[in-house]
């Protein structure tokens, strides 16, 4: 397809780095000259230079000839706008805007409506309903829900004293006493698909597949005592605070802020009713010390600074606070901290980026596009979810006669809400749901992608 990515931020940058492997033609546009002179060097794109919301600039762009806009400059209004003039110089265009403004988010059906948006985007807002998701189960680092919530891809940290610690992979199913797969191994800079023969090693971080009920039994026989958040201490007063302070005072969770700025101080105090507002730097341990952080049941650093969000991470970790959440956001610094204990780590332009490569996928690839999609192990691998299909190669085959490629694992089948971990003899037909695990670069764009050999070569032969 025909591409513009209209802002070259963190945002519109990993969508340039992930559009480009997928084979689309891409324009990104900036006003900022040097940040189109460092695209054009990492990406295999045309640049213009501009304003994306003016007429000249969009027709300089071929917007009459392009399939899709993504709106993601630093600015609501300029997102906005310019969506709004390439649908008028362009009708058939489809359009994508990046909002963050909390104002906008209130309007956002009617944005839609009224502007033609084909999807709208709030990369905090996104942000906050991961971390609420992480607080419900404290003892896992991340955690991915696939097939309307019936399957979860959870992350763990395997300590010196965890009972699956020196074990191989195949007898893990005795020692967590229900049914799990594990997917990936993310071990110092290597990322592993584990066969059973696999021993986990102290410091490894496990991502396993299992059903959302079986949740809590698996914490339970890892020993890994979670109790209930009650109260949340968070450094930074930025969007994306304010709509995880708003998800938890819905939760009757006590939250704490401490920000910096007074003005953003006010702003927080006048939206935020059961909160408690403090002015003060989060880069002192004094006041870190004074506001008693290691009474909290969790500590969440979003401040704008990567490296104050892992420093006071690191603290609240000394200071044994049970749940730590640590924001970055330069995705590049996933790989540094990987083995720092700096709990669970989370990326917004992560999220934000997978929610639009999944719809461009689905636009180029319709039913047969990946309904899910997620980033494990720092963006090193990745997790689809696709629904079987008779178009899917393959069906009522034993996998075991199956020749996938290199670096793939077929975690679950879902059948009628069955779920199956499976085996040399499972087979997958029409109307099953699968998760798929890659860790390597090529991209998974269909189901079909993830055999080895070219059915249409095959049956020619």
């Amino acid at each position: 397809m025909k591409i513009i990515v209209a802002g070259t931020g963190k945002v519109g940058n990993l969508l340039a780095d992930q559009l480009t492997r997928d084979g689309h033609d891409l324009v990104v546009i900036d006003k900022n000259s040097v940040a189109l002179e460092a695209a054009l060097e990492q990406y295999d794109v045309m640049s213009i230079e501009g304003n994306s919301a003016s007429v000249s600039v969009l027709r300089a762009a071929n917007i009459g000839q392009t399939d899709l806009l993504i709106a993601a400059t630093g600015e609501d209004e300029t997102n906005l706008l310019t969506c709004l003039t390439a649908k008028g110089l362009n009708p058939d265009i489809t359009t994508i805007a990046r909002v963050r403004s909390p104002e906008y988010m209130e309007s956002t059906d009617m944005l839609e409506e009224q502007l033609g948006l084909s999807l709208t985007v709030n990369p905090e807002f996104q942000t906050a309903h991961e971390i609420s998701s992480l607080l419900r189960y404290p003892g896992f680092l991340s955690r991915e829900e696939f097939v309307n919530g019936l399957v979860d891809l959870v992350e763990l940290h395997v300590t010196a004293n965890s009972p699956i610690c020196d074990k191989p992979l195949y007898k893990i199913a005795d020692i967590v006493k229900c049914q799990i797969l594990v997917c990936v191994v993310a071990r110092r800079d290597e990322v592993i698909i584990p066969s059973g023969e696999f021993v986990l090693q102290e410091g490894d971080h496990v991502y396993v597949t299992a059903s959302a009920s079986n949740l809590t039994t698996l914490l339970h026989n890892l020993n890994i005592v979670t109790k209930r958040i009650r109260n949340v201490t968070i450094t930074g007063g930025g969007r994306i605070t304010y709509y995880l302070a708003k998800r938890l005072e819905d939760d009757r969770i006590g939250v704490k802020i401490i920000e910096q700025r007074r003005d953003r101080c006010e702003y927080l105090a006048d939206r935020l009713h059961d909160a408690t507002i403090i002015q003060g730097d989060a880069s002192k341990e004094s006041v870190l010390d004074r506001e008693h952080i290691e009474k909290a049941d969790a500590f969440i650093s979003m401040t704008g600074m990567d490296e104050l969000n892992v420093i006071t991470s690191l603290y609240a970790n000394e200071l044994k606070v049970p749940k730590v959440v640590t924001k970055l956001g330069r995705g590049e610094n996933i790989s540094l901290i990987a083995n720092m204990p700096v709990g669970s780590v989370i990326t917004p332009k992560i999220l934000c980026g997978n929610t639009i490569l999944r719809y461009v996928r689905a636009m180029q690839n319709g039913s047969d596009a990946a309904e899910t999609l997620h980033s494990i192990a720092g963006g090193r691998a990745q997790a689809y979810e696709f629904k079987v299909n008779e178009d899917t190669w393959h069906c009522n085959e034993s996998l075991k006669d199956i020749e996938f490629k290199k670096n793939i694992l077929l975690a679950t089948i879902t059948r009628d809400r069955k779920i199956e971990f499976p085996g040399g003899n499972s087979y997958f037909q029409p109307g099953d749901r699968v998760i798929v695990v890659s860790n390597g670069s090529m991209p998974i764009i269909q189901l079909n992608d993830i055999f080895e050999e070219d059915k249409e070569e095959t049956d020619e032969l």
